[in-house]
């Protein structure tokens, strides 16, 4: 028997076509995040992960939905799916297999309703981003779509009971990464027609939306791109904080989580004009390098806890 199938032992699942739709979600996940999928099972327990892969699945459907076709086409088929989800999460039915891990994950985790709630209700948010005016617009947008989204995933891993000090955390945390992703995906963002940095920062340094989209290597862009990833940096060492409030056996995978925002803000920083080309992100060896380590570091935690 495989990892991944003690693991649907471990949550508990073990009807047959149930067991079917979480492994159909996990290959799905891995085709788009595997090395996500590949910590996820190293450093969580075997009975979380099906339930991290059906969150992570279900974000992923609906930032598709989102993403695809003409504007008008995404808000018709969005507004069906939330309607979908919203009938399934308050009666704990659906015939539709990709939303049924969900709802039985929503059962094994009932804070989870809450939160894919709120997930629902502030993703048009993405639909309707025309760019940031200030930072203040940025915060909002955090507040309204980025921290709801990374909660649908969070709240599986953080302590049980009361999570207020604990999505606040979170909340410095996503800060953090979203305005990570916003920079080292400048380039990709740009070709899809998207500025996601404010243009109140691009004022301050004297860059326009052209020098960016025409890849003007610029004193003022590389000032611009150093203080967005020493806001990053700076934040990211407050974001440690979540750490010390998830539960231990959670642990490794957030350090690992925050480790690889660390090493991609670092590659970020090494080729500030390479971003306006393509993205950014730790090399291969360099995140193997951090998840053995967490691995290791986990394997020993577990084997003091057993003694």
């Amino acid at each position: 028997m495989g990892s991944w199938e003690k693991a649907l032992d471990a949550a508990g699942i073990d009807d047959p076509g149930l067991r079917e739709d979480y492994s159909r979600q996990r290959r799905q996940v891995t085709r788009y995040k595997r090395e996500a999928v590949l910590a996820a099972g190293l450093l969580l327990p075997p009975r979380l992960v099906p339930h991290v892969i059906a969150a992570t699945a279900h974000m992923h459907r609906t930032d598709t939905l989102l993403d695809s076709g003409p504007p008008d086409g995404r808000r018709a088929a969005y507004g069906r799916w939330e309607q979908e989800v919203a009938d399934g999460l308050a009666t704990g039915e659906t015939t539709d297999a990709d939303l049924r891990p969900l709802l039985n994950t929503v059962a094994a985790h009932p804070a989870l309703r809450d939160r894919a709630l709120e997930h629902l209700a502030g993703a048009l948010a993405d639909l309707d981003f025309a760019g940031f005016a200030t930072e203040a617009d940025y915060q909002h947008y955090l507040d309204g779509y980025s921290l709801p989204a990374f909660m649908v995933v969070a709240t599986l891993l953080g302590p049980d009971g009361d999570q207020t000090a604990y999505r606040a955390a979170c909340r410095t945390f996503i800060d953090a990464s979203q305005r990570l992703d916003f920079v080292s995906d400048l380039a990709e963002d740009l070709a899809d027609g998207r500025l996601t940095l404010p243009q109140q920062a691009l004022d301050r340094h004297g860059v326009s939306r052209t020098d960016l989209e025409q890849a003007h290597d610029l004193p003022g862009l590389r000032a611009l791109i150093t203080e967005q990833l020493d806001l990053v940096d700076r934040t990211l060492v407050e974001g440690r904080a979540v750490v010390h409030l998830v539960p231990p056996a959670h642990r490794p995978m957030v350090r690992c989580m925050i480790g690889l925002d660390e090493l991609t803000s670092a590659a970020a920083r090494a080729d500030i004009p390479a971003l306006l080309h393509r993205s950014a992100g730790p090399t291969k060896p360099a995140a193997l390098r951090l998840l053995t380590r967490e691995y290791l570091r986990a394997r020993r935690a577990n084997r003091s806890a057993c003694r």
